[in-house]
């Protein structure tokens, strides 16, 4: 196996910058590893892109809705000695989606695969119900796979990949298109739907993805999606107190401005109000690492993934018989990506990602109320990404809020534009505010030439040698597992390899 590279020289005290996911499991490794640890973030509280808004009695989750792996966190929280179970509760969602198709049929997506394929018979028949059975196992296959060879491993070289689970993911056609893939197993066109829609989580359209993202549907249909009581920001605010229990500290609503650096090396971090922070060794999560960190290269011809309107809304309506996550999928469907990833302009029968979790969580919003979280995703501002600059945001998303409204109602989530009480609603202009290049938080996509080794590494090569990078734009990717990993990888490039 090929040695990993480590930071060189001392390390003892490190600065985390960004106390978003990654950079609290990063923190939360390094102590766990005897270093002392500083976590500076320019917002309030932890965070990062799993924000939250409380307004008139609802709590809106602003960042990811759909929380799956949790192993991975509850490993984070190992690190300092601490348990997830102590601070965070967390419920198993019985049915992890709801398909809702254009023909007017639903498909509900349980965690017992016996359940979900008497659902997959009672509406596709019994051949795509034995095709589901062989689906789920080719996915934990391909998955296990997968997580030794591309994601829980830092990667330096495309040479670290050889071996034979290289061999082994290609016989099984993992570098086939997507489509093609789930089409293989599938003949009802629900059924292909709703397995290669994750494609979108990586930043590809399932047309373009290689099969091996095929995986992405084992982390929330084949493994489960649970809800954190309290919503998703309640993952970051746990894992921070926990850190801070262990001794990591904590400069929150401050800013960075600048790194300094002497041969070679970061020697402090120098804050907006005029502090510097001594530093052996310094973690950056930051979206553009490079426009920060002294003669750090960003990537030569980054391609990033589309962007998104959320809207998240506090409605003073009951909503009976709606689930806790939807996916509400237009007619359209190829035609839909290409306007995405190619024409520059929103989908025009868009698919939806609509989340409900107060159906869960009674805590979240008022009595007879629910928040609600509607992503509907759009082209971001990169031009060479297939992006498109040049929309008017600030005219546009009017316009589109009503029509996104009016799709909902006309799929099922009938009173809900009259019932708006709270709303928070962001759009490509918004993320790039927020310092998420192309306007996108969904960051670099995975296509083959920025996926495992060919993405950034979590140890550039170049710019200051004490410099480590984590977060969504670097290996081994985008979503919350993936940057909770990042945040572990990152941390043993400082440590070296910690046994657990």
């Amino acid at each position: 196996m090929t040695r990993l590279r480590t930071v060189p020289g001392r390390t003892d005290r490190v600065v985390v910058i960004g106390a978003g996911l990654a950079g609290l499991s990063a923190a939360m490794r390094l102590r766990g590893a005897g270093r002392e640890v500083t976590v500076v973030d320019r917002c309030p509280g932890p965070g990062g892109r799993a924000g939250r808004v409380e307004r008139a009695g609802y709590a809106l989750d602003t960042g990811p809705s759909v929380f799956t792996a949790p192993e991975v966190v509850s490993e984070a929280f190992a690190a300092v000695g601490a348990r997830m179970e102590d601070t965070l509760t967390l419920t198993p969602l019985d049915t992890t989606y709801r398909a809702q198709f254009a023909d007017g049929s639903h498909l509900d997506v349980h965690a017992d695969r016996t359940a979900f394929a008497a659902e997959v018979e009672a509406l596709c028949g019994p051949g795509e119900a034995a095709a589901l059975l062989r689906y789920l196992d080719d996915l934990a296959e391909l998955y296990e796979l997968q997580l030794r060879t591309f994601i829980d491993r830092n990667l330096d070289s495309p040479l670290d990949l050889l071996g034979p689970e290289l061999l082994r993911l290609t016989r099984r056609g993992g570098f086939r298109r997507l489509s093609n893939h789930v089409a293989g197993f599938f003949a009802d066109d629900r059924m292909r739907r709703l397995f290669s829609f994750q494609a979108l989580y990586a930043g590809v359209s399932p047309f373009k993805a290689i099969a091996a993202y095929a995986v992405i549907a084992q982390l929330d249909i084949g493994a489960g999606v649970w809800h954190p009581a309290g919503g998703i920001g309640a993952v970051p605010r746990a894992m921070a107190a926990a850190a801070a229990a262990a001794g990591v500290a904590f400069r929150y609503g401050t800013e960075v401005d600048r790194l300094e650096v002497s041969g070679g090396r970061v020697t402090g971090v120098a804050l907006a109000g005029g502090d510097l922070l001594p530093a052996d060794a310094v973690v950056v999560t930051a979206d553009a690492p490079h426009r920060l960190v002294p003669g750090l290269r960003g990537p030569r011809r980054p391609v990033y993934s589309p962007s998104c309107v959320a809207m998240h809304l506090g409605v003073r309506a009951e909503l009976p018989g709606q689930a806790h996550h939807t996916i509400s999928f237009g007619e359209s469907w190829q035609q839909v990506f290409d306007e995405l990833t190619r024409d520059g302009r929103p989908m025009s029968d868009p698919s939806l990602l609509i989340s409900m979790p107060s159906a869960t969580d009674r805590s979240l919003a008022p009595e007879g109320g629910q928040v609600l979280s509607v992503v509907a995703p759009t082209p971001n501002l990169d031009r060479r990404s297939g992006g498109n600059p040049d929309l008017d945001w600030d005219a546009l998303t009017p316009r589109y809020r009503d029509e996104l409204l009016a799709t909902m109602e006309a799929r099922g989530w009938t009173g809900i534009t009259d019932a708006i009480e709270v709303e928070e609603l962001l759009n490509p202009r918004d993320w790039e505010a927020q310092g998420m290049v192309a306007g996108t938080p969904f960051a670099l996509a995975h296509t083959f030439g920025q996926t495992g080794p060919f993405r950034p590494s979590t140890l550039p090569r170049s710019g200051p040698e004490n410099v480590v990078l984590a977060g969504s734009s670097v290996q081994p990717g985008v979503g919350v597992p993936m940057v909770v990993i990042s945040g572990r990888l990152a941390a043993e490039r400082i440590t070296g390899p910690v046994q657990a």
